[in-house]
């Protein structure tokens, strides 16, 4: 603990002694421990409350705006913060934790202090930290290890941006990096800062590009959801209907829900067939297709989903991303459209497939490993069976099973 961090620790104690805040505290920590006290917020509370149960959470990430450009946020943030053993977190305007993305390791320690998907950060319920100041102040602010209200939270460092809707200039959520002492200097907070900026440029974008008049999802468009794990079509749920769609109309779903920005007629050919067809073949489909969705929620010139659909290949993705191996490994259901051979599908197919077995192989889990080759598309993984065979230990009952189905593979493949 630095000399800096002691006094810190010795300021805080005093003003929970006394009420009164020390001369040494800045003025905007101050005013967000007399906050604290007024809410009620225990000092000596290890965890902050939970808000949102699974499926809440779902359908507030698909409906919120932030889920447009989580992905750029977890491209230019996520992962520089992951590189520094840090998380990367994105709340709505209430302080709820949306995404919360970081290393497997140091996602448990967060959890040990609710600093997880689905719970409340906001001053009210957790005093003093970055995404809740910077809340409700409206502006950038960075929390220093003990200048948290509560104790269990001052191991941490944080900085965090609200991020405006580009139409109103309402907030409608924050962009937060924590981690250890070494995020707390002027660089961690400039680059939270420019993340906020270039969230809000890339809401503004896409409102000038598709002329909408509100970020926010419909009610309809809340209840679309999409599976194509391992069946052999796409079962569409979209305002209380329950659509089977054919195999060429599954095909472009996938297409579409992967492009979110829109494709062009020649673009979906390239991706649906392997020689050349005529782009009215394409555009006889997409015909049928809108018959099928609406207008409102297929449009043409590009061609683009006017709707932020919950995927379960795209889940499986994001989970990967989040560093949730096990919950990701959990969700997939088997290949994408495993008896597509449309180019752009089989793309998806592959690449998803390599992520999530590149995930598991490098995650040392035996649990995860024993789960994946106890799958028919993991069952012949030679690779995966040998890295268990030298993670068991000799008294382990797997083991003779293990290196049976080693000798196998070894023996089939001629290795």
């Amino acid at each position: 603990m630095s000399v800096a961090t002691s006094d810190a620790h010795v300021e805080h104690d005093r003003f929970l002694e006394s009420g009164a805040v020390p001369t040494g505290v800045r003025d905007l920590v101050a005013e967000s421990w007399l906050r604290s006290v007024a809410a009620g917020v225990d000092v000596d509370r290890c965890e902050a409350p939970t808000a949102l149960a699974h499926d809440e959470l779902s359908d507030l990430r698909a409906a919120h705006p932030l889920s447009q450009v989580f992905p750029l946020l977890y491209d230019v943030l996520g992962r520089a913060a992951e590189e520094c053993d840090s998380l990367m977190a994105v709340g709505d305007s209430d302080g709820r934790l949306l995404w919360v993305c970081g290393r497997p390791g140091v996602l448990r320690q967060a959890e040990r202090i609710n600093f997880a998907e689905g719970t409340s950060w906001d001053e009210r319920h957790a005093g003093t930290n970055a995404p809740g100041t910077a809340l409700r102040l409206d502006a950038p602010v960075q929390i220093r290890s003990a200048e948290h209200f509560r104790r269990a939270v001052q191991p941490w460092s944080c900085a965090a941006a609200p991020i405006h809707d580009p139409l109103t200039h309402a907030v409608l959520g924050v962009v937060d990096v924590t981690g250890t002492d070494t995020i707390a200097g002027p660089q961690t907070m400039a680059m939270v800062r420019a993340a906020a900026r270039m969230a809000e440029a890339e809401l503004g974008r896409i409102v000038a590009v598709s002329g909408r008049s509100s970020l926010w999802a419909t009610p309809a468009e809340r209840r679309c959801r999409v599976q194509a794990l391992g069946r052999p079509d796409c079962q569409v749920e979209l305002g209380g209907r329950t659509l089977r769609l054919t195999p060429r109309h599954s095909e472009l779903m996938v297409l579409l829900a992967d492009h979110p920005d829109g494709l062009s007629g020649d673009q979906l050919a390239l991706g649906l067939y392997a020689d050349d067809v005529n782009t009215s073949t394409v555009r006889a489909e997409m015909t049928r297709l809108r018959q099928l969705l609406g207008d409102d929620v297929l449009p043409s010139r590009p061609y683009r989903l006017k709707i932020a659909p919950d995927c379960d290949w795209l889940q499986v993705s994001e989970l990967i991303d989040a560093g949730h191996i096990g919950a990701a490994l959990r969700a997939y259901r088997g290949p994408l459209l495993p008896h597509s051979d449309a180019p752009g599908v089989v793309a998806g197919r592959e690449r998803l497939e390599r992520d999530l077995r590149g995930a598991v192989f490098a995650s040392n889990q035996l649990d995860l490993m024993v789960a994946w080759t106890r799958t028919r598309w993991g069952a012949d993984d030679v690779q995966m069976w040998h890295r268990q065979a030298g993670l068991l230990p000799v008294s382990s009952p797997l083991l003779p099973l293990v290196q049976a189905e080693v000798r196998r593979l070894n023996r089939e493949l001629g290795l």
